[in-house]
């Protein structure tokens, strides 16, 4: 399945957006990659297994399931966590952009690429797509209302 969408982080036009620079927005995303448990309901622990400059490896432990990801970034651009489908996961990739189409404009722009299906067939697939999709949606909302709890008042304790 692939599913992109936009989360506005500025708009000059709206002012009940309190905006974020590009590296406020930029810690937060660090955040979710070094302390995902914030972003991340059901998610209990997570171990750093190694390190290498734009590259983190991380191990995820969801309760009895456990899934493995890589993670990696380039600076102000984009964040990838990617990860192998096994049995108790379906793998796939999410890449998170930095879209500043004007100076004062900021978006993140969302791509998710995963071995589930596009949802192209009727029936009970495309409505479990559908659910897929908004499930993803609300997931990366939270994850902007994070960075802007984090800009606000720095990283939770």
């Amino acid at each position: 399945m692939y599913f992109e969408h936009l989360i506005e982080i500025n708009n000059p036009l709206n002012p009940l957006i309190e905006p974020l620079s590009v590296e406020q927005v930029w810690q937060g995303l660090m955040y979710r990659v070094e302390e995902p448990t914030v972003f991340l309901p059901g998610l209990e622990r997570c171990t750093i297994l190694s390190r290498q400059g734009d590259r983190v490896e991380r191990e995820l432990h969801f309760g009895p399931a456990s899934v493995r990801d890589t993670v990696t970034f380039r600076y102000l651009e984009w964040v990838c966590f990617e990860s192998l489908a096994t049995s108790e996961h379906a793998g796939g990739r999410l890449t998170i952009r930095f879209d500043q189409p004007a100076a004062e404009h900021l978006y993140l722009r969302f791509t998710y690429e995963t071995t589930l299906p596009d949802g192209m067939e009727a029936g009970e697939g495309v409505q479990v797509s559908e659910y897929v999709k908004a499930a993803y949606r609300e997931s990366d909302l939270d994850t902007v209302r994070i960075i802007r709890l984090i800009a606000a008042n720095g990283r939770p304790q």
